[in-house]
């Protein structure tokens, strides 16, 4: 199997704790062919003195200011020289064969363009990610959240729609074609909209658990607060939906997404969590306002990335998880039974 160079982007925000596990753990991969960028969104915390210290090698991207995750890794793209990207967050640890068993997953079928690695929450050793699918209402089925990671269902290899950001490996030509982030989505659901695009121009994503990393997960969402959360989340899950659905489907999705984040709204404010259903209002105002440049984007995606129906996708990638799902979606995915997915 030859050994492609893979370009590694970290983006990183005043997380100098966490790079002082995340890169040491880099260090002891056996894939041989790697180069490493670190794009800093101006952090005040001596991380870039750390990385200049400890890892000289690690070429480091300086922004004056928090650019955000989806812009920080764009930045970070325009560097890259490898044939494959590799997307790590700044809070993970890495086994020593993870990145060569995603090589040789995505190298089996030029058709494969994304393939995402079983990710272990640390330190309570659930599983994160075992990919993520569409649903009726827009919202994502995320498969295996909070589950145990050596149930035999979580360790098959599986398609899926779209791969979890803290950790994808991705075909630099795919990015070439269609784009990487888009910039409008500071953080959250900028690696689903992405990946949307990966299936709508008919390529494959693939969860692979023979490689296995480890995730502290929300580090970033614990300092910024579940306000923000909200808004991003909710604003980007909207603006993807105008964005990539055919049109008899844009209709019927977004009114269920839309009467689901309203009856989030309601439930936040029958709870007392008054900022974060602002920021459900917040979210909607955004694309409302923002209505003409989501237009023109979902101009430039249903003609010119488009190679495949929603009919064809969904028949592969949409999940019906019923409606429990969505109780547990907002109050613990753990105690939900998943599907079987093969």
């Amino acid at each position: 199997m030859p050994n492609h160079l893979v370009s590694i982007i970290i983006v990183n925000w005043n997380g100098k704790k966490h790079l002082s596990y995340c890169l040491p753990s880099l260090k002891k991969i056996n894939y041989p062919n790697v180069e490493i960028i670190i794009v800093d969104n101006g952090s005040t915390d001596q991380s870039v003195e750390y990385i200049k210290n400890n890892f000289p090698s690690a070429k480091i991207i300086l922004n004056k200011t928090n650019m955000g995750f989806a812009e920080g890794n764009n930045i970070g793209f325009k560097k890259a020289k490898g044939k494959y990207v590799l997307f790590l967050n700044n809070d993970t640890i890495v086994t020593p064969n993870f990145l060569k068993k995603l090589v040789n997953a995505i190298e089996e079928n030029n058709k494969i363009a994304v393939v995402q690695p079983k990710i272990i929450l640390s330190p309570s050793k659930k599983l994160q990610a075992g990919g993520d699918f569409l649903t009726d209402n827009g919202f994502l089925y995320h498969y295996g959240f909070g589950k145990n990671p050596d149930d035999p269902k979580y360790n098959r290899k599986i398609e899926i729609f779209s791969a979890c950001g803290a950790c994808m490996l991705v075909r630099s030509s795919v990015i070439k074609k269609i784009g990487l982030f888009d910039p409008d989505f500071f953080c959250y659901f900028e690696e689903s909209d992405f990946c949307w695009r990966v299936c709508l121009a008919g390529y494959k994503l693939l969860y692979v658990p023979e490689s296995i990393i480890y995730h502290k997960g929300s580090s970033t969402s614990r300092k910024l607060g579940s306000k923000f959360t909200q808004y991003h989340s909710f604003k980007n899950r909207i603006c993807s939906l105008i964005k990539n659905l055919e049109k008899q489907n844009l209709v019927k999705t977004l009114f269920l997404h839309l009467l689901f984040c309203f009856l989030s709204f309601v439930t936040l404010v029958t709870t007392g969590k008054f900022p974060e259903a602002s920021s459900i209002c917040k979210a909607w105002y955004w694309n409302f306002s923002h209505l003409n440049e989501t237009l023109s984007k979902r101009r430039y995606i249903q003609g010119k990335i488009r190679k495949i129906s929603d009919k064809k996708l969904m028949a592969k990638l949409k999940k019906s998880p019923g409606l429990k799902y969505f109780f547990y979606l907002f109050y613990g995915l753990e105690h939900y039974s998943d599907l079987d997915i093969t």
